[in-house]
């Protein structure tokens, strides 16, 4: 392992330049500019060091994404290589380039067969505002355009933008942006939230059934698709019950409505699958995709369309109007085609299915099963969620839990392991080439937070 890096200027410099210049992401600037951020330096495999030499173990795979870690230097070679022999050029004037080429040709033969066809973009996002215009665009296609309607879930996340945001079902954000029209949502699988009496299965099964009865409200002919995640990712790495998706494949499949699997998070062997949809065991007719597919080396995303669909878009819609200047970018290729043969060919995608993953989730319960802050321990492969209750037999939550998984994480900090709150919960996602021993540090440094946390809120 190399030495840490070593910053050219000092912590304080940074960081008052940080605050004159940037608006970071969900959090009150005014706040973090008098606390000021960590300044992130250098990262090695699982380990990020910050400006002031500290060592944290990313326990988030930075928002999801590195899914190989950092410092891989075949994707940096990669970079290199294609900068040197084409740096840029488009997928505009009836031009293409291997890059892109050879990196659809592997991806599609990771895919299932009855996919077809991608649009690439920069981020998830991106992928989520085409998703609506090419979802609608199909429907015109085949001579029904007045099915424009997208239907989503609360608490559900598909991105920033306008649109993608408005597909996502976080009030909040839709309070800060505004909505835009013909989207609609439904209540999202949280059976330990909102499950009151009922089994799991008879959760899912009426969750689902909200899609139908929201459906023929909306009127059938007017729905264009219904999106959601595999398993809801920044909402609080919620998975539904077993009987959730059989029914939303059934309903969607019965009113002729796409149905639209955001996979920005679940993509590229998170779950021990290529992809969640396969862990959960249903058939998406597109896949929104990104993040995983570079390791998070350089944004790209993409939209995934089924066969019917891209053979109605290829054979019948003529000039579709749309087009990105970065879309399918060379660089970008190259470090995706990289990245993906090396999950394929070092088996490290069957590595989660079948020992870390399996390994992860048994020490979670060892060391949570019975831990007086903890209710519930949902996940799979390199992905879990530890749910705070302040009694365990009514599944009561904490009246102040947000405030509770923030001071845990920032224990984490603390601790030098980078995990993420939300809602009440306590989300790790390490990167997939993760050792059984990084695992361990994971989770013992994890349990030295939550159990700070636990004497905070008298549990311990």
């Amino acid at each position: 392992m190399n030495l840490p890096f070593e910053p050219q200027r000092q912590t304080r410099d940074y960081q008052a330049s940080d605050a004159a210049h940037h608006i970071h992401a969900f959090v009150d600037q005014k706040a973090l500019n008098a606390e000021g951020p960590r300044v992130m330096v250098r990262g090695e495999g699982l380990y990020l060091w910050d400006s002031e030499g500290k060592r944290y173990l990313d326990g988030m795979s930075g928002l999801w994404c590195t899914q190989l870690g950092y410092g891989r230097k075949d994707l940096t070679a990669a970079a290199a290589a294609q900068m040197d022999q084409l740096a840029y050029y488009n997928m505009f004037f009836h031009t293409t380039h291997p890059a892109v080429i050879e990196l659809s040709e592997l991806l599609f033969s990771l895919l299932p067969g009855h996919y077809s066809h991608v649009i690439y973009t920069n981020s998830g996002s991106e992928a989520n505002e085409v998703l609506i215009r090419t979802v609608r665009r199909y429907w015109q296609v085949l001579g029904k355009p007045q099915k424009k309607i997208m239907i989503g879930r609360w608490n559900g996340y598909h991105g920033s933008t306008l649109a993608a945001s408005a597909l996502g079902g976080m009030k909040f954000m839709h309070e800060m942006g505004g909505l835009i029209p013909d989207v609609a949502h439904i209540d999202e699988p949280y059976w330990y939230a909102q499950g009151g009496e009922l089994t799991p299965a008879e959760f899912g099964r009426r969750c689902a059934l909200q899609l139908e009865e929201k459906i023929l409200e909306l009127g059938a002919q007017n729905v264009a698709g219904f999106i959601a995640e595999p398993f809801q990712g920044a909402g609080g790495m919620i998975f539904p019950p077993e009987s959730y998706w059989p029914e939303i494949q059934r309903i969607c499949r019965q009113y002729d409505v796409l149905l639209c699997a955001d996979e920005v998070i679940g993509g590229f062997g998170r779950t021990g699958e290529w992809f969640a949809h396969q862990y959960f065991g249903f058939e998406p007719d597109t896949l929104s995709i990104a993040k995983g597919l570079t390791s998070g080396y350089l944004p790209m995303g993409g939209l995934v369309l089924s066969k019917r669909m891209a053979e109605a878009l290829v054979e019948r819609g003529g000039v579709f109007a749309h087009g990105l200047t970065y879309s399918g970018h060379p660089v970008a290729a190259a470090v995706a085609l990289a990245n993906l043969k090396a999950l394929r060919d070092e088996g490290i995608v069957r590595q989660v299915k079948d020992d870390t993953g399996p390994y992860l989730h048994a020490l979670l319960h060892e060391v949570f099963g019975n831990h007086p802050l903890i209710g519930e321990i949902q996940g799979t492969g390199l992905l879990a969620a530890l749910q705070f209750v302040e009694d365990k037999g009514t599944r009561k939550r904490f009246a102040n839990e947000n405030d509770l998984a923030w001071q845990c994480r920032t224990f984490g900090f603390e601790e030098g392991v980078i995990i993420r709150s939300t809602l009440g919960r306590m989300i790790m996602a390490p990167a997939l080439v993760a050792s059984r021993a990084e695992l361990d540090e994971l989770v013992d440094k994890t349990r030295i937070a939550v159990d700070r946390t636990a004497r905070i809120a008298g549990k311990l």
